[in-house]
């Protein structure tokens, strides 16, 4: 299970809406019991930015750094799918590698954040890692 703050939320539904009709991105920064404490929004720096999203690793490199800072870790990834659903693609499935970490996917539809939903990257390899549905939990 995923737990987010009801502002981190909000936070990350609105960078979806902003970003829209593009894909936006960015990284959960959180606690080992699964508590994200803060959505760090990501450049997307795809050259497809429509249906694809890119972090460039500058961003990561800061958010690692910020997380650190903050006694925070890398709990996952955001992305949202412009008029697409909340699932993952098989686009998404190869271009993740942090098996261990969420990736959260919020549907935009039409410029509005409709269904957003958790995934976990699970498996020990490239070859047998799988995304598993997990629960999201919104917190006051």
């Amino acid at each position: 299970m995923l737990i987010m703050p009801e502002s981190v939320y909000n936070q990350l539904r609105a960078h979806c809406e902003t970003a829209y009709p593009h894909e936006c991105c960015g990284i959960l920064l959180g606690t080992l019991d699964r508590t994200v404490a803060d959505a760090v929004p990501a450049q997307n720096s795809s050259d497809h930015p429509r249906n694809h999203y890119e972090i460039p690793p500058l961003d990561l490199i800061r958010a690692e750094r910020e997380a650190r800072r903050a006694g925070l870790e890398i709990l996952g990834f955001y992305h949202s799918h412009p008029d697409h659903p909340a699932h993952w693609s098989a686009t998404d499935l190869a271009e993740a590698h942090w098996i261990g970490c969420s990736y959260v996917i919020t549907a935009v539809e039409k410029g509005v954040a409709a269904t957003t939903r958790s995934f976990l990257l699970a498996g020990t390899t490239e070859e047998d890692k799988r995304f598993d549905e997990e629960e999201l939990r919104i917190t006051p």
